[in-house]
Formats: C-alpha cells, structure tokens, sequence
C-alpha cells in the first residue's frame, strides 16, 4: 500500500486530506502538536492512521518521525503553517521574534523535514508544499506570512531542478473554512468560505495525473465531476 506523512494533520485540510488517503487505502502518519486531536483524528480514520504528535520546528520531533518509517515514503505533504499573529498586523509592526517564528514554521521546517526523510522518499515519490494566494498578491497585514510563502515556493523549485526524480508539487489550496482562516479575520463570519473537503479532490487529481514539478491551484485540479 502507499504510504504518506502530512504534518499539521490534527484539523484542517490536514485531517481532510488524511481522510482522502485513507479512502484510497493509503497508510498515513499524522503529525501535529495537538495529542489529542491527532489521536481523535486516528481513532475516526482508522488503523491506517499512525498519530505522531510533535512540533516540525524540533529537530526531535522530526528525527522521531523519520524513526517510525519502516517501508519507506510514496508522498509527504508539509501543510503545517503559522500565520504569527492573530489579528495580522502591518509589516512594521512585526518584531523580530515573529517574523522568525513565521520563518521557522513554514520555511525552516519543511525544508528540514525534507531533508531528514530525503533517504525514505522512494523513487518517483511526491512532495507537495501548501502555499497560498498570498504568495502572488500583496495583502495589507499579511507580510510576514506570504514572504515565508514565497521562500517555500522557490525553494520548493529549485528542488525539482535539484531532485528530478522526485515530483515537487506546490499547491494553493485557496480559501477554506479552517482555524488558520478564522485566526486571519477575527470576529467574522466565514462559513462562506468552502470545507477543506471541497479542495481534497484536487489534491487526489495530482496524484493520479503527476503532472511535472511546478505550481498549482486547487480549485483548477478538482475534476468536473467531483461530488457528482
């Protein structure tokens, strides 16, 4: 069977992706800082769930992830991100601290993770790095965050050219209805935003169709006829 790891696995597109996997009998390690949610989530996916709780910030959590791999890797998905703070603030409002906790979480850490489990990836096994719109546009307050974003983008990139034989997929999950999105707007109402369920589709199109290393949206791999 293939196998998976996805960080940031407890809530969220994580979980949602998890569960898509599972669907496809896929064995999947879940990490996140949270024991009991992952444990939650475990219980409701099933004994193809393997919970691994942790921080990707910690060079133990992720020695210890490496660990707990005995057959080898098919796909890891680095989703685990920070947005710093919440409510955002302007750039020059940031101080030092944050933008290195921001820089950590999502630049530092999938690029570590990657390199601790690069000799458990198996030939032609996929990396996908969760990006967002705000990578491209120039959102007030969201500095911090979409510069990290950018870095993930380009040295995600520059791995495809560095380990072709790899897939290096960075994927845009746009909008979705998570605690990370809430945290972003405070106070309002987002149950206008989709379920990270919508986009899960999308994420199982890439792995069907493994089209060469590069960028992509969601929204734009989710099948016609998905939920049909």
């Amino acid at each position: 069977m293939p196998r998976a790891l996805i960080t940031g696995g407890s809530a969220g597109l994580g979980r949602a992706l998890a569960a898509g996997l599972v669907a496809r009998d896929w064995d999947v390690i879940l990490t996140g800082r949270d024991e009991h949610r992952l444990a939650a989530v475990a219980r409701e996916l099933g004994r193809r769930v393997t919970p691994l709780a942790g921080d990707v910030t910690d060079a133990g959590h992720r020695s210890a992830i490496a660990a707990s791999i005995t057959d080898g890797l098919d796909l890891l998905v680095n989703n685990a991100s920070t947005l710093g703070l919440s409510p955002l603030r302007p750039v020059l409002e940031l101080d030092d601290q944050v933008l290195r906790d921001v820089w950590e979480t999502n630049v530092v850490a999938p690029a570590a993770l990657i390199r601790t489990l690069r000799p458990y990836l198996e030939p032609g096994a996929a990396v996908i790095n969760l990006t967002s719109d705000a990578a491209v546009d120039h959102y007030e307050t969201w500095g911090a965050y979409a510069a990290s974003k950018v870095a993930l983008e380009h040295l995600t990139l520059t791995l495809a050219a560095e380990e072709p034989g790899l897939r290096w997929w960075v994927v845009d999950p746009g909008d979705m209805r998570t605690q990370m999105h809430q945290d972003a707007f405070p106070g309002q109402d987002i149950s206008d935003r989709p379920l990270p369920e919508s986009v899960v589709p999308g994420f199982l199109a890439l792995l069907d169709d493994r089209p060469p290393s590069g960028r992509y949206r969601a929204a734009e791999l989710v099948p016609a006829n998905a939920g049909a």
